[in-house]
């Protein structure tokens, strides 16, 4: 029985992460196809490049409340009870959390309902933080808008936004007994999110990468 929910919880979760709201704001707002300007991506950032500042942030809005949502709606949908992995006893709602965040991520980053042309899974990240732990999600977004200000690289603060929250998390899942199993799926999502940034970085690196408030230049 748990083992059909916790596929429910999967499936419902990729589900709710294709929305591609990115490219739906984008046609609404401009009439175009926002996987075809600047990197391809359906996230905030190339929004707020080819769509413009509010299209952007409704559109990371939306991502996170999409994100947060998968989170909530898995604790509902299991029944109660206790898994023990390796003498750690996890509460199957726990579980559940983790396998929606992962299933959310996935799905923001390879949604079926776009040609599996999506993001790199920041603001859904953040968002799946919400409900398990609202500092950690609050301080992560906090330092990717300070860095982001301050560098006008939205890449680079992201990625030190994700490090500084999964080091963030190291202390309180003591301080708070966190269960282990959200600072593993941290540390996954926050390497997954990483690899996603494999070409800003090197973009980075050879100087290339464009700052906010550049605009995204149609994929010819």
């Amino acid at each position: 029985m748990i083992i059909a929910e916790f596929v429910a919880v999967i499936i419902i979760a990729y589900l709710l992460g294709s929305i591609p709201f990115g490219l739906i704001i984008g046609k609404v707002s401009k009439g175009i196809d926002i996987t075809k300007y600047g990197s391809g991506k359906t996230g905030g950032t190339n929004v707020m490049r080819a769509a413009g500042t509010k299209a952007g942030i409704l559109t990371i809005a939306l991502d996170i409340g999409k994100a947060a949502g998968a989170v909530l709606l898995a604790t509902v949908i299991v029944a109660p009870g206790v898994l023990s992995i390796g003498g750690v006893n996890l509460y199957y709602w726990q579980v559940a959390q983790v396998l929606a965040g992962l299933a959310v991520l996935a799905g923001h980053n390879w949604p079926i309902f776009s040609k599996f042309k999506g993001g790199r899974g920041v603001a859904a990240f953040f968002g799946t933080l919400l409900p398990i732990f609202p500092p950690a999600a609050i301080f992560g977004g906090e330092v990717l808008a300070v860095t982001a200000l301050n560098s006008r690289y939205m890449s680079l603060a992201s990625i030190i936004a994700l490090i500084a929250t999964w080091c963030l998390l190291v202390p309180m899942t003591i301080a708070y007994n966190l269960a282990p199993i959200y600072l593993a799926y941290s540390l996954a999502a926050t390497a997954l999110i990483i690899y996603q940034h494999r070409g800003n970085i090197r973009r980075l690196q050879q100087g290339t990468e464009p700052r906010l408030g550049e605009k995204g230049q149609q994929i010819s």
